[in-house]
């Protein structure tokens, strides 16, 4: 790729930056490394940027990722609960942890957050796996993520503005029926041991759960 003279006069950084800011949903065909499948987003769009984002993922592995432009936690303007669903689902995408915040203001609850060493291992899986929309019903969603090792990891997230019971059965997240599981709950570092057919969460509205599920040895 070559940069025309007149229109990138400082050369193929400019194109980049060019490309990068366009976010048309067709950058993922000019090449490796990372690309933007969705144009600037404010707070209230980051979850437009995701659906757009999932429409992608085959592009995405290792050499190249796709990237849904910002990552919004500490900016304001969203509780902390559709914070640590935006950080869950940009997690499970595989997309660039790149904090998008002022770093000089970042509250306690920001940094907790985006410093989830459970979460972040989901992102650098070495798979590099996007994870993908499963399942949605009235805006209740499941959302899967193989992983190294024969785990996979599961985000029950409830986008409805009410209160709801999000469930992912075996066969919605790809595990044969017999399957029995431990489930690592990744926001509350606790651990069920032996799930058998389904996982299911009471969420708030706008919450989620993220869990890895271990699969037991026969």
């Amino acid at each position: 790729m070559v940069p025309k003279a007149e229109t990138f006069p400082s050369g193929i950084k400019a194109l980049a930056y060019y490309v990068h800011r366009k976010g048309d949903g067709k950058t993922q065909q000019l090449g490796p490394k990372v690309w933007e499948t969705v144009g600037e987003q404010q707070q209230i769009l980051w979850i437009v940027g995701q659906d757009q984002n999932d429409k992608w993922a085959s592009y995405a592995g290792p050499g190249g990722w796709n990237d849904p432009d910002m990552l919004e936690v500490g900016n304001g303007g969203m509780t902390a609960e559709e914070y640590r669903a935006h950080f869950s689902i940009w997690a499970l995408a595989k997309a660039p942890l790149l904090v998008g915040c002022d770093i000089r203001a970042m509250d306690n609850t920001t940094f907790e957050l985006i410093s989830n060493p459970e979460v972040i291992a989901v992102n650098q899986d070495k798979l590099g796996i996007q994870g993908k929309k499963v399942k949605s019903n009235n805006d209740l969603e499941v959302w899967v993520d193989p992983l190294e090792g024969n785990k996979v990891a599961v985000i029950l997230w409830n986008r409805s503005s009410s209160n709801a019971t999000v469930t992912a059965s075996w066969s919605d997240i790809g595990l044969e029926s017999g399957t029995i599981v431990d489930a690592r709950d990744l926001w509350a570092h606790s651990t069920q041991s032996s799930v058998s057919r389904e996982i299911s969460a009471e969420l708030d509205s706008h919450a989620c759960k993220m869990y890895i599920l271990t699969p037991q040895k026969a």
